[in-house]
Protein backbone atom coordinates (compact mmCIF):
# COMPACT_ATOMS: atom_id res chain seq x y z
CA UNK A 1 0.00 0.00 0.00
CA UNK A 2 0.99 3.47 -0.40
CA UNK A 3 0.17 6.81 1.36
CA UNK A 4 -3.16 8.38 -0.27
CA UNK A 5 -2.27 11.06 -2.72
CA UNK A 6 -3.49 14.93 -0.49
CA UNK A 7 -6.92 15.06 -1.01
CA UNK A 8 -8.20 11.58 -1.54
CA UNK A 9 -10.91 10.14 0.57
CA UNK A 10 -9.35 6.48 -0.18
CA UNK A 11 -6.06 5.27 0.07
CA UNK A 12 -5.27 2.90 -2.85
CA UNK A 13 -3.38 0.23 -3.64
CA UNK A 14 -0.55 0.61 -5.76
CA UNK A 15 -2.32 -0.68 -9.24
CA UNK A 16 -0.67 -3.02 -11.45
CA UNK A 17 -0.02 -3.69 -15.21
CA UNK A 18 -3.68 -5.04 -15.85
CA UNK A 19 -5.24 -1.61 -14.24
CA UNK A 20 -3.07 0.25 -16.94
CA UNK A 21 -4.00 -1.80 -19.47
CA UNK A 22 -8.07 -1.54 -18.56
CA UNK A 23 -7.51 2.21 -18.19
CA UNK A 24 -5.27 2.48 -21.65
CA UNK A 25 -8.24 0.41 -23.29
CA UNK A 26 -10.66 3.07 -22.28
CA UNK A 27 -8.52 5.79 -23.76
CA UNK A 28 -8.27 3.77 -26.94
CA UNK A 29 -12.13 3.00 -27.33
CA UNK A 30 -12.94 6.51 -27.53
CA UNK A 31 -10.98 7.94 -30.53
CA UNK A 32 -10.72 4.65 -32.22
CA UNK A 33 -15.01 4.77 -33.15
CA UNK A 34 -14.05 8.13 -34.00
CA UNK A 35 -11.91 7.37 -36.65
CA UNK A 36 -12.66 3.86 -37.62
CA UNK A 37 -16.63 5.66 -38.76
CA UNK A 38 -15.49 7.64 -41.24
CA UNK A 39 -14.21 4.96 -43.94
CA UNK A 40 -17.72 3.16 -42.62
CA UNK A 41 -19.54 6.13 -43.71
CA UNK A 42 -20.30 5.06 -47.86
CA UNK A 43 -21.57 1.46 -46.55
CA UNK A 44 -23.64 3.08 -43.66
CA UNK A 45 -25.33 5.27 -46.83
CA UNK A 46 -26.10 2.78 -48.86
CA UNK A 47 -26.81 -0.02 -45.96
CA UNK A 48 -29.37 2.24 -44.17
CA UNK A 49 -30.32 4.95 -47.21
CA UNK A 50 -29.37 7.22 -44.98
CA UNK A 51 -28.81 11.50 -46.09
CA UNK A 52 -25.47 12.72 -46.12
CA UNK A 53 -26.87 15.22 -43.74
CA UNK A 54 -27.27 12.16 -41.18
CA UNK A 55 -23.55 10.92 -42.33
CA UNK A 56 -22.68 14.34 -40.70
CA UNK A 57 -24.55 14.13 -37.74
CA UNK A 58 -23.25 10.38 -36.87
CA UNK A 59 -19.57 12.56 -36.72
CA UNK A 60 -20.75 15.65 -34.94
CA UNK A 61 -22.94 14.96 -32.72
CA UNK A 62 -20.65 11.85 -31.26
CA UNK A 63 -18.01 14.19 -31.14
CA UNK A 64 -20.50 17.27 -29.83
CA UNK A 65 -21.97 15.06 -27.11
CA UNK A 66 -18.24 13.90 -25.67
CA UNK A 67 -17.84 17.84 -25.72
CA UNK A 68 -20.79 19.34 -23.53
CA UNK A 69 -20.76 16.20 -21.17
CA UNK A 70 -17.17 16.32 -20.39
CA UNK A 71 -16.35 18.34 -17.67
CA UNK A 72 -19.59 17.28 -16.31
CA UNK A 73 -18.01 13.27 -16.30
CA UNK A 74 -15.11 14.45 -14.27
CA UNK A 75 -16.82 16.13 -11.61
CA UNK A 76 -19.34 13.30 -11.23
CA UNK A 77 -16.11 11.39 -10.87
CA UNK A 78 -15.29 13.45 -8.12
CA UNK A 79 -18.37 12.95 -6.33
CA UNK A 80 -19.12 9.90 -6.74
CA UNK A 81 -15.78 7.59 -7.38
CA UNK A 82 -14.10 7.31 -10.85
CA UNK A 83 -13.57 3.40 -10.51
CA UNK A 84 -17.72 3.14 -10.43
CA UNK A 85 -18.02 6.38 -12.89
CA UNK A 86 -15.15 4.78 -15.25
CA UNK A 87 -16.99 1.14 -15.06
CA UNK A 88 -20.84 3.21 -15.86
CA UNK A 89 -19.15 5.41 -18.60
CA UNK A 90 -17.57 2.14 -20.32
CA UNK A 91 -21.17 -0.09 -19.66
CA UNK A 92 -22.76 2.71 -21.40
CA UNK A 93 -20.47 2.75 -24.06
CA UNK A 94 -20.98 -0.72 -24.57
CA UNK A 95 -24.69 -0.71 -24.89
CA UNK A 96 -24.73 1.99 -27.43
CA UNK A 97 -22.50 0.27 -29.76
CA UNK A 98 -24.97 -2.74 -29.70
CA UNK A 99 -27.88 -0.15 -30.56
CA UNK A 100 -25.62 1.52 -33.38
CA UNK A 101 -25.15 -1.82 -34.82
CA UNK A 102 -28.73 -2.75 -34.33
CA UNK A 103 -30.03 0.51 -36.13
CA UNK A 104 -32.79 -0.35 -38.60
CA UNK A 105 -32.01 3.34 -40.09
CA UNK A 106 -29.67 6.55 -40.04
CA UNK A 107 -32.19 8.20 -37.41
CA UNK A 108 -31.27 5.38 -34.68
CA UNK A 109 -27.82 5.33 -35.80
CA UNK A 110 -27.45 9.12 -34.92
CA UNK A 111 -29.39 8.47 -31.66
CA UNK A 112 -26.36 5.50 -30.51
CA UNK A 113 -23.52 7.85 -31.43
CA UNK A 114 -25.07 10.62 -29.37
CA UNK A 115 -25.20 8.04 -26.21
CA UNK A 116 -21.64 6.97 -27.16
CA UNK A 117 -20.59 10.13 -27.33
CA UNK A 118 -21.89 10.48 -23.70
CA UNK A 119 -20.81 7.68 -22.50
CA UNK A 120 -17.44 8.60 -22.91
CA UNK A 121 -17.70 11.74 -21.69
CA UNK A 122 -18.12 9.97 -18.13
CA UNK A 123 -15.26 7.49 -18.98
CA UNK A 124 -12.72 9.38 -20.50
CA UNK A 125 -12.02 12.00 -18.11
CA UNK A 126 -11.74 9.08 -15.02
CA UNK A 127 -8.50 7.60 -16.96
CA UNK A 128 -6.30 10.56 -16.62
CA UNK A 129 -7.92 11.60 -12.93
CA UNK A 130 -7.17 7.96 -12.00
CA UNK A 131 -3.47 7.85 -13.53
CA UNK A 132 -2.50 11.43 -11.15
CA UNK A 133 -4.05 10.02 -7.98
CA UNK A 134 -2.94 6.54 -7.57
CA UNK A 135 0.00 5.96 -9.83
CA UNK A 136 3.20 6.81 -8.31
CA UNK A 137 4.85 10.18 -9.27
CA UNK A 138 8.09 8.25 -10.35
CA UNK A 139 5.48 6.11 -13.01
CA UNK A 140 3.51 8.92 -14.20
CA UNK A 141 5.64 10.40 -16.67
CA UNK A 142 5.79 6.84 -18.92
CA UNK A 143 2.18 6.30 -18.32
CA UNK A 144 1.71 9.67 -19.64
CA UNK A 145 3.60 9.02 -22.41
CA UNK A 146 1.60 5.68 -23.04
CA UNK A 147 -1.57 7.65 -22.93
CA UNK A 148 -0.37 9.86 -25.71
CA UNK A 149 0.58 7.23 -28.11
CA UNK A 150 -3.05 5.60 -27.86
CA UNK A 151 -4.45 8.76 -29.58
CA UNK A 152 -2.21 8.54 -32.15
CA UNK A 153 -2.03 4.64 -32.44
CA UNK A 154 -6.40 4.97 -32.16
CA UNK A 155 -6.18 7.15 -35.59
CA UNK A 156 -4.43 4.79 -37.27
CA UNK A 157 -5.81 1.53 -36.44
CA UNK A 158 -9.26 3.32 -36.86
CA UNK A 159 -8.34 4.03 -40.16
CA UNK A 160 -7.12 0.85 -41.16
CA UNK A 161 -8.77 -1.37 -39.09
CA UNK A 162 -12.51 0.19 -40.02
CA UNK A 163 -11.52 -0.41 -43.63
CA UNK A 164 -10.53 -3.98 -43.20
CA UNK A 165 -13.44 -4.74 -40.97
CA UNK A 166 -16.05 -3.73 -44.14
CA UNK A 167 -13.67 -5.09 -46.65
CA UNK A 168 -13.52 -8.55 -45.06
CA UNK A 169 -16.59 -8.71 -43.81
CA UNK A 170 -16.09 -11.02 -41.18
CA UNK A 171 -19.01 -13.50 -39.92
CA UNK A 172 -21.08 -12.21 -43.00
CA UNK A 173 -21.43 -8.57 -41.31
CA UNK A 174 -20.91 -5.31 -43.29
CA UNK A 175 -20.47 -1.68 -41.50
CA UNK A 176 -22.20 -3.18 -37.99
CA UNK A 177 -18.79 -4.83 -37.32
CA UNK A 178 -17.28 -1.76 -36.92
CA UNK A 179 -19.36 -1.00 -33.82
CA UNK A 180 -19.75 -4.66 -32.57
CA UNK A 181 -16.04 -5.01 -32.30
CA UNK A 182 -16.41 -2.83 -29.01
CA UNK A 183 -18.50 -5.22 -27.06
CA UNK A 184 -16.06 -7.92 -26.56
CA UNK A 185 -13.40 -5.47 -25.75
CA UNK A 186 -15.65 -3.66 -23.50
CA UNK A 187 -16.88 -6.67 -21.81
CA UNK A 188 -13.07 -6.98 -20.71
CA UNK A 189 -12.44 -3.94 -19.87
CA UNK A 190 -15.21 -3.96 -17.64
CA UNK A 191 -13.86 -7.08 -15.93
CA UNK A 192 -10.66 -6.22 -15.64
CA UNK A 193 -11.75 -2.32 -13.80
CA UNK A 194 -13.47 -4.33 -11.20
CA UNK A 195 -10.83 -6.44 -10.58
CA UNK A 196 -7.84 -4.12 -10.54
CA UNK A 197 -8.24 -0.26 -10.78
CA UNK A 198 -8.43 1.29 -7.61
CA UNK A 199 -11.38 3.02 -5.83
CA UNK A 200 -10.34 6.92 -5.48
CA UNK A 201 -12.07 10.35 -5.48
CA UNK A 202 -11.14 13.67 -3.93
CA UNK A 203 -12.17 14.83 -0.32
CA UNK A 204 -14.36 17.17 -2.11
CA UNK A 205 -15.63 17.05 -5.32
CA UNK A 206 -17.53 20.07 -7.33
CA UNK A 207 -20.75 20.04 -7.61
CA UNK A 208 -22.80 19.69 -10.97
CA UNK A 209 -23.53 22.83 -13.00
CA UNK A 210 -26.86 21.51 -14.18
CA UNK A 211 -27.70 25.09 -15.45
CA UNK A 212 -25.04 25.84 -17.11
CA UNK A 213 -25.52 22.29 -19.46
CA UNK A 214 -28.51 23.01 -20.36
CA UNK A 215 -27.86 26.29 -22.09
CA UNK A 216 -24.23 24.91 -23.43
CA UNK A 217 -26.02 22.09 -24.76
CA UNK A 218 -29.29 24.22 -26.35
CA UNK A 219 -26.60 26.54 -27.79
CA UNK A 220 -24.59 24.33 -29.71
CA UNK A 221 -27.56 22.20 -30.86
CA UNK A 222 -29.30 25.37 -32.12
CA UNK A 223 -26.16 25.52 -34.59
CA UNK A 224 -25.02 22.29 -35.36
CA UNK A 225 -28.47 20.68 -36.42
CA UNK A 226 -29.59 23.07 -38.83
CA UNK A 227 -26.52 23.44 -40.59
CA UNK A 228 -26.53 19.79 -41.13
CA UNK A 229 -30.07 19.36 -42.03
CA UNK A 230 -30.95 23.27 -43.20
CA UNK A 231 -28.20 22.23 -46.52
CA UNK A 232 -30.63 19.35 -47.95
CA UNK A 233 -33.98 20.79 -46.67
CA UNK A 234 -32.93 23.79 -48.89
CA UNK A 235 -32.63 26.22 -45.80
CA UNK A 236 -35.72 26.90 -44.74
CA UNK A 237 -36.44 29.41 -42.30
CA UNK A 238 -36.76 27.50 -39.32
CA UNK A 239 -32.73 27.09 -39.90
CA UNK A 240 -32.48 31.05 -39.56
CA UNK A 241 -34.14 31.30 -36.38
CA UNK A 242 -32.37 28.48 -34.57
CA UNK A 243 -29.36 30.25 -35.88
CA UNK A 244 -30.62 33.29 -34.70
CA UNK A 245 -31.66 31.66 -31.12
CA UNK A 246 -28.20 30.33 -30.58
CA UNK A 247 -27.00 33.54 -29.34
CA UNK A 248 -29.61 33.94 -26.42
CA UNK A 249 -28.98 30.93 -25.80
CA UNK A 250 -25.00 30.97 -25.27
CA UNK A 251 -25.76 34.78 -23.29
CA UNK A 252 -28.03 32.80 -20.91
CA UNK A 253 -25.11 30.71 -20.42
CA UNK A 254 -22.38 32.96 -19.94
CA UNK A 255 -24.92 34.70 -17.38
CA UNK A 256 -25.64 31.45 -15.45
CA UNK A 257 -21.95 30.83 -14.95
CA UNK A 258 -20.90 34.32 -14.21
CA UNK A 259 -23.87 34.06 -11.46
CA UNK A 260 -22.82 30.55 -10.35
CA UNK A 261 -18.92 32.16 -9.99
CA UNK A 262 -20.67 34.87 -7.84
CA UNK A 263 -22.31 32.91 -5.44
CA UNK A 264 -19.35 30.81 -4.59
CA UNK A 265 -20.69 28.00 -6.94
CA UNK A 266 -18.53 25.57 -9.33
CA UNK A 267 -19.18 26.85 -13.22
CA UNK A 268 -18.75 24.46 -15.79
CA UNK A 269 -16.67 27.12 -17.28
CA UNK A 270 -14.63 29.76 -15.20
CA UNK A 271 -15.26 33.15 -17.04
CA UNK A 272 -12.26 34.71 -15.40
CA UNK A 273 -9.71 32.53 -17.31
CA UNK A 274 -10.39 33.71 -20.42
CA UNK A 275 -8.74 37.40 -19.09
CA UNK A 276 -5.39 35.49 -19.86
CA UNK A 277 -4.72 36.04 -23.73
CA UNK A 278 -2.76 33.53 -24.25
CA UNK A 279 -5.55 30.79 -22.45
CA UNK A 280 -7.70 32.54 -24.93
CA UNK A 281 -5.83 32.73 -27.91
CA UNK A 282 -4.95 28.60 -27.21
CA UNK A 283 -8.77 27.98 -27.08
CA UNK A 284 -9.44 29.84 -30.46
CA UNK A 285 -6.30 27.60 -31.98
CA UNK A 286 -7.89 24.40 -29.97
CA UNK A 287 -11.24 24.86 -31.94
CA UNK A 288 -9.70 25.47 -35.07
CA UNK A 289 -6.63 22.33 -35.30
CA UNK A 290 -9.76 20.10 -34.54
CA UNK A 291 -11.64 21.27 -37.62
CA UNK A 292 -9.42 18.72 -39.96
CA UNK A 293 -11.53 16.46 -39.07
CA UNK A 294 -13.57 17.50 -42.17
CA UNK A 295 -10.47 15.55 -43.69
CA UNK A 296 -11.56 12.41 -42.42
CA UNK A 297 -15.04 12.62 -42.79
CA UNK A 298 -14.21 13.65 -46.73
CA UNK A 299 -11.33 11.56 -47.37
CA UNK A 300 -13.53 8.21 -47.34
CA UNK A 301 -16.06 9.40 -48.99
CA UNK A 302 -13.93 10.70 -51.89
CA UNK A 303 -11.91 7.34 -52.07
CA UNK A 304 -14.55 4.89 -52.16
CA UNK A 305 -17.37 7.01 -53.87
CA UNK A 306 -15.63 8.75 -56.20
CA UNK A 307 -12.74 7.03 -57.17
CA UNK A 308 -14.56 3.52 -56.47
CA UNK A 309 -11.83 2.16 -53.99
CA UNK A 310 -12.45 -1.02 -51.38
CA UNK A 311 -12.63 0.19 -47.70
CA UNK A 312 -9.44 -1.75 -47.32
CA UNK A 313 -7.65 0.24 -49.91
CA UNK A 314 -9.16 3.56 -48.65
CA UNK A 315 -7.99 2.81 -45.23
CA UNK A 316 -4.45 2.10 -46.26
CA UNK A 317 -4.38 5.83 -48.02
CA UNK A 318 -4.43 7.38 -44.81
CA UNK A 319 -1.13 5.66 -43.68
CA UNK A 320 1.09 8.37 -44.76
CA UNK A 321 -0.55 10.74 -42.64
CA UNK A 322 -0.83 7.96 -39.74
CA UNK A 323 3.22 8.23 -39.85
CA UNK A 324 3.65 11.26 -39.81
CA UNK A 325 0.99 11.91 -36.72
CA UNK A 326 3.46 9.52 -34.94
CA UNK A 327 6.77 11.01 -36.12
CA UNK A 328 5.43 14.56 -35.06
CA UNK A 329 4.83 14.09 -31.38
CA UNK A 330 8.20 11.90 -30.92
CA UNK A 331 9.80 15.01 -32.07
CA UNK A 332 8.10 17.41 -30.14
CA UNK A 333 10.01 17.38 -27.26
CA UNK A 334 13.07 18.35 -29.23
CA UNK A 335 11.21 21.18 -31.13
CA UNK A 336 10.17 22.54 -27.85
CA UNK A 337 13.49 23.02 -26.43
CA UNK A 338 14.78 25.12 -29.26
CA UNK A 339 11.14 26.84 -30.47
CA UNK A 340 9.43 27.21 -27.41
CA UNK A 341 5.38 28.09 -28.06
CA UNK A 342 6.60 28.11 -31.13
CA UNK A 343 6.24 24.65 -31.78
CA UNK A 344 2.63 25.53 -32.66
CA UNK A 345 3.61 27.80 -35.69
CA UNK A 346 5.66 25.19 -37.21
CA UNK A 347 3.01 22.61 -36.64
CA UNK A 348 0.30 25.10 -38.16
CA UNK A 349 2.38 26.08 -40.88
CA UNK A 350 3.08 22.08 -42.07
CA UNK A 351 -0.63 21.23 -41.62
CA UNK A 352 -1.17 24.40 -43.96
CA UNK A 353 1.50 23.31 -46.25
CA UNK A 354 0.96 19.81 -46.35
CA UNK A 355 -2.76 20.26 -47.13
CA UNK A 356 -2.02 22.55 -50.08
CA UNK A 357 0.44 20.36 -51.50
CA UNK A 358 -2.28 17.61 -51.19
CA UNK A 359 -5.03 19.44 -52.83
CA UNK A 360 -2.70 21.25 -55.27
CA UNK A 361 -1.92 17.94 -57.11
CA UNK A 362 -5.45 16.95 -57.97
CA UNK A 363 -5.36 19.61 -60.56
CA UNK A 364 -3.16 17.54 -62.76
CA UNK A 365 -5.38 14.41 -61.77
CA UNK A 366 -8.72 13.56 -60.09
CA UNK A 367 -6.45 10.49 -57.86
CA UNK A 368 -3.78 10.70 -55.54
CA UNK A 369 0.05 10.28 -56.54
CA UNK A 370 3.06 10.03 -54.53
CA UNK A 371 3.32 14.29 -54.24
CA UNK A 372 -0.08 13.65 -52.45
CA UNK A 373 1.00 11.07 -50.52
CA UNK A 374 4.35 13.42 -49.29
CA UNK A 375 1.69 16.36 -48.81
CA UNK A 376 -0.54 14.04 -46.40
CA UNK A 377 2.79 12.73 -44.76
CA UNK A 378 3.89 16.94 -44.31
CA UNK A 379 0.49 17.46 -42.78
CA UNK A 380 0.32 14.56 -40.34
CA UNK A 381 3.91 16.15 -38.51
CA UNK A 382 2.19 19.06 -38.37
CA UNK A 383 -1.02 17.28 -36.76
CA UNK A 384 1.26 15.82 -34.44
CA UNK A 385 3.01 18.39 -33.35
CA UNK A 386 0.12 20.48 -32.57
CA UNK A 387 -2.27 17.61 -30.43
CA UNK A 388 0.19 17.48 -27.58
CA UNK A 389 1.26 21.35 -27.77
CA UNK A 390 -2.10 22.93 -28.24
CA UNK A 391 -3.53 21.52 -24.77
CA UNK A 392 -0.22 21.90 -22.72
CA UNK A 393 0.08 25.82 -23.85
CA UNK A 394 -3.37 26.65 -22.32
CA UNK A 395 -3.04 24.74 -19.36
CA UNK A 396 0.32 25.88 -18.83
CA UNK A 397 -1.08 29.36 -18.69
CA UNK A 398 -3.18 28.72 -15.55
CA UNK A 399 -2.41 28.39 -12.04
CA UNK A 400 -2.67 24.90 -10.86
CA UNK A 401 -5.19 24.98 -8.74
CA UNK A 402 -7.55 25.31 -11.93
CA UNK A 403 -5.61 23.35 -14.42
CA UNK A 404 -8.10 20.48 -13.87
CA UNK A 405 -10.28 22.97 -15.64
CA UNK A 406 -7.88 24.13 -18.18
CA UNK A 407 -7.59 20.93 -19.90
CA UNK A 408 -11.52 20.20 -19.50
CA UNK A 409 -12.43 23.34 -21.55
CA UNK A 410 -9.41 22.94 -23.08
CA UNK A 411 -10.49 19.15 -24.54
CA UNK A 412 -13.84 20.09 -24.99
CA UNK A 413 -13.22 22.78 -27.48
CA UNK A 414 -11.24 20.62 -29.36
CA UNK A 415 -13.96 18.59 -29.57
CA UNK A 416 -16.20 21.44 -30.43
CA UNK A 417 -14.28 22.49 -32.86
CA UNK A 418 -13.89 18.53 -34.66
CA UNK A 419 -18.06 18.84 -34.85
CA UNK A 420 -17.92 22.15 -36.37
CA UNK A 421 -15.11 20.72 -39.04
CA UNK A 422 -17.53 17.89 -39.60
CA UNK A 423 -21.13 19.68 -40.23
CA UNK A 424 -19.64 23.04 -41.72
CA UNK A 425 -16.79 21.88 -44.21
CA UNK A 426 -17.94 18.86 -44.39
CA UNK A 427 -21.15 20.25 -45.36
CA UNK A 428 -19.40 22.44 -48.47
CA UNK A 429 -17.77 18.92 -49.41
CA UNK A 430 -21.10 16.93 -49.81
CA UNK A 431 -22.78 20.21 -51.11
CA UNK A 432 -20.26 20.11 -54.44
CA UNK A 433 -20.15 15.84 -54.77
CA UNK A 434 -22.99 16.24 -57.24
CA UNK A 435 -21.25 18.54 -59.93
CA UNK A 436 -18.74 16.81 -62.62
CA UNK A 437 -18.13 13.36 -63.28
CA UNK A 438 -17.51 10.88 -60.42
CA UNK A 439 -13.74 10.91 -60.26
CA UNK A 440 -13.22 14.77 -60.93
CA UNK A 441 -16.31 15.61 -59.31
CA UNK A 442 -15.72 14.25 -55.92
CA UNK A 443 -11.99 15.30 -56.24
CA UNK A 444 -13.08 18.83 -56.30
CA UNK A 445 -15.51 18.30 -53.78
CA UNK A 446 -12.43 17.24 -51.65
CA UNK A 447 -10.19 19.97 -53.05
CA UNK A 448 -12.89 22.82 -52.09
CA UNK A 449 -13.46 21.07 -48.12
CA UNK A 450 -9.85 20.93 -48.07
CA UNK A 451 -9.07 24.49 -49.21
CA UNK A 452 -11.30 25.91 -46.58
CA UNK A 453 -9.05 23.90 -43.90
CA UNK A 454 -5.74 24.93 -45.68
CA UNK A 455 -6.44 28.76 -45.19
CA UNK A 456 -8.08 27.91 -41.59
CA UNK A 457 -4.86 26.72 -40.68
CA UNK A 458 -2.96 29.32 -42.64
CA UNK A 459 -4.75 31.99 -40.30
CA UNK A 460 -3.62 29.72 -37.59
CA UNK A 461 0.01 30.33 -38.33
CA UNK A 462 -0.24 34.27 -37.64
CA UNK A 463 -2.50 33.29 -34.93
CA UNK A 464 0.38 30.86 -33.41
CA UNK A 465 3.05 34.21 -33.56
CA UNK A 466 0.44 36.41 -31.96
CA UNK A 467 0.37 33.73 -29.27
CA UNK A 468 3.86 33.46 -28.88
CA UNK A 469 4.17 37.31 -28.76
CA UNK A 470 1.37 37.44 -25.79
CA UNK A 471 3.42 34.66 -23.91
CA UNK A 472 6.60 36.97 -24.26
CA UNK A 473 4.79 39.99 -22.96
CA UNK A 474 3.17 38.41 -19.93
CA UNK A 475 6.58 36.62 -18.90
CA UNK A 476 8.19 39.95 -18.98
CA UNK A 477 5.57 41.32 -17.23
CA UNK A 478 5.84 38.72 -14.75
CA UNK A 479 9.85 39.14 -14.63
CA UNK A 480 9.65 43.24 -14.15
CA UNK A 481 7.17 42.39 -10.84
Amino acid sequence: MIAPPAGCAEAPAVPGALALVVLLTGAFLSPLDYFIVNLALPAIQSGLHASSAQLQMIVSLYTSAFAVLLVTGGRLGDQFGRKRMFMSGMAGFVAASLLCACAPNGAVLVAGRILQGGSAAVMVPQILATIRAVFPKARQTRVMSLYGFVFGFASVVGQIGGGALITLRPFGLGWQSIFLINVPVGLLALLGAWRAVPENRPEHGARLDLGGLFFLLLSLALVIYPLTAGREAGWPAWTLVAFAASVPAFALFLGVEARLKRQGGDPLVDLGMFRNPVFSLGLVLAFCFYCDSAFFLAYGVYLQDGLHWSPLVAGLAIFPFGVGAIVGPLNSPRIVRHAGHHVLTIGFGLLASGFAIAIGMLWYRPSPSLVFYLGLLVAGVGHGLVLPSVVRVVIGEIEPARAGVASGVATSMLQIGSAFGATAIGGVFFSMLSRGSEASGSARAFQAGMAIVVALFAGCTLLAFALVRQHALASQRAGAQ
